[in-house]
């Protein structure tokens, strides 16, 4: 059951209704229980995994509730990140470090005994996990008590709509929200509905209906030229961008419906004007979480020079890492780590270029160049992360530079939907979808997007609430049956 279901829009318009008859002490058990349902909507059996990390969790912390001294904590802090590692292990990584295994034993010339492992990876357990190891830390480190009742703790772990891809929420701001007496509020009803339409629009008019064009390419590098491969990458980088934020803006919109709010998971990443800028923008709750749990607790930057850069990508190989099983992801984690480091060392550098380019003089055109180059890198480390293999990447890669002729003019439309396997009408509907997001996140800039909205007369709101839901309805990719892309993670 996802977002972008019937079956979803059916689910939420009987839990919200519930949620607001029942009386107060009875509201985390509707939750718990719809939580659950929404899980096992996948694959029933794996509601165990969850269970499991949430009980050991949850015992780990009263334990640890229990002790005066930090150093009795850590048995039970061991425990609690040993299971959720474990899982994560088990689960995402067996499979991926046995087949290198057996890679490694070809190139030396040996045999490599046990045979591929087909371990069906269960959905949302990377948030999950994290959301609960983040939990334990904060008890050890005292900085968040621990929850004793065992119902709501679970339903910290499991709230359907941040369950599957986050945001990835800390216990100090959830959990007392999820006791909290909530009252109905149609503003805020309102407001949550906006959120879901936003999300949906950026999800079915947008990612959706250009991933069979990014797949094209991707999935058959060998058939393509530069043009093609140039439009795929920025084409995921819109998709990815999309896909996850609409998520996450569903997600928001519907615990914002029943009196909770999530953070906030994306602040406009591509119009950072450096890698540092764009992790602060992309995926806020994941870049957070390894900047509280890994980063700092390596030294951060209070350190010695060449610590500190080994912290930074170490920091950013994990995060890499986490994304998925596979070399292209450990790869594209390396590049963002490299990229930070090259920032801090070559910056005395970049200023004097600066200063004598006249840029620091030009502050506009200076922050334009900036934002072109970090989304050119952002672009850069996409391939890796949507390549199926290494060989795709760098396949692509030298063939980026080829074919270029005839890239730009009055038939370039035409040539675009052709290099993309898709036709001019449909590239049509992806530039006009793409215009209004970034049109709505100029006007986000510049006051938000929203508050202008508001200010418009009555018949000027509903004519563009009707236009976004009725070209939804009309021309979302629904068709494709794309499936959110975290969702893997």
């Amino acid at each position: 059951m996802t977002f972008n279901s019937i079956r979803f829009l059916v689910f939420l318009a009987a839990v919200v209704p519930l949620f607001y008859g029942l009386r107060h002490r009875f509201r985390w058990i509707l939750l718990l229980g719809a939580s659950i349902y929404f899980y096992m909507c996948w694959r029933p059996e794996y509601i165990v995994l969850l269970l499991a990390s949430a009980v050991v969790d949850y015992w780990a912390g009263l334990r640890m509730g229990a002790q005066a001294e930090k150093e009795a904590r850590k048995p039970y802090l061991y425990l609690s990140l040993a299971s959720n590692l474990g899982l994560l292990f088990a689960f995402k990584y067996l499979g991926f470090l046995n087949d290198s295994a057996r890679t490694l034993a070809e190139v030396l010339g040996s045999t490599w005994p046990v045979p591929h492992l087909d371990i069906l990876l269960p959905v949302g357990i990377s948030f999950y996990t994290f959301q609960t190891m983040s939990y334990s830390l904060d008890v050890y480190f005292g900085r968040q008590v621990p929850e004793r009742h065992f119902g709501i703790f679970l339903l910290f772990v499991s709230y359907f709509p941040q369950l599957v891809a986050g945001p990835i929420e800390r216990a100090g701001n959830l959990l007392h929200q999820l006791k909290a007496r909530v009252e109905f509020d149609p503003h805020r009803m309102a407001s949550g509905a906006k959120m879901m339409i936003w999300g949906l629009f950026k999800k079915v008019m947008i990612a959706d209906r250009v991933a069979p064009m990014v797949d094209h390419v991707y999935n058959s590098p060998g058939d393509h030229t530069g043009p093609a491969y140039i439009l795929a990458t920025i084409l995921f980088a819109v998709q990815i961008y999309c896909d996850f934020s609409g998520y996450s803006h569903i997600a928001i919109g519907v615990a914002r419906m029943m009196g909770v709010e999530l953070m906030q998971n994306f602040e406009g990443p591509y119009f950072a004007r450096s890698i540092s800028d764009f992790w602060r923008r992309w995926h806020i709750s994941l870049s957070t979480w390894f900047r509280d749990y890994v980063y700092i607790p390596l030294g951060g930057n209070r350190t010695v020079k060449w610590r500190w850069y080994y912290n930074l990508f170490i920091t950013f190989l994990l995060s890499g890492i986490w994304h998925g099983a596979n070399w292209t992801f450990v790869i594209w984690g390396a590049l963002h780590g490299f990229y930070l480091v090259f920032a801090i060392i070559s910056e005395p550098w970049r200023l004097r270029v600066n200063e004598r380019m006249g840029l620091t003089r030009r502050p506009h055109l200076h922050a334009t160049l900036q934002t072109l180059i970090t989304f050119a890198l952002v672009c850069f480390g996409w391939i890796f992360f949507r390549a199926n293999t290494v060989a795709d990447a760098f396949t692509i890669i030298r063939g980026s530079f080829h074919g270029l002729e005839g890239f730009f003019g009055p038939a370039a439309l035409g040539l675009y939907s052709s290099l993309l396997g898709t036709t001019t009408t449909e590239m049509l509907i992806a530039t006009w979808a793409i215009i209004i997001m970034i049109a709505a996140r100029w006007a986000q800039r510049h006051g938000g997007a929203t508050v202008w909205v508001a200010h418009r007369p009555a018949w000027q709101r509903w004519a563009i609430y009707y236009a976004l839901i009725g070209s939804m309805v009309f021309f979302g990719a629904y068709y494709q049956q794309v499936q959110f892309i975290y969702f893997q993670f």
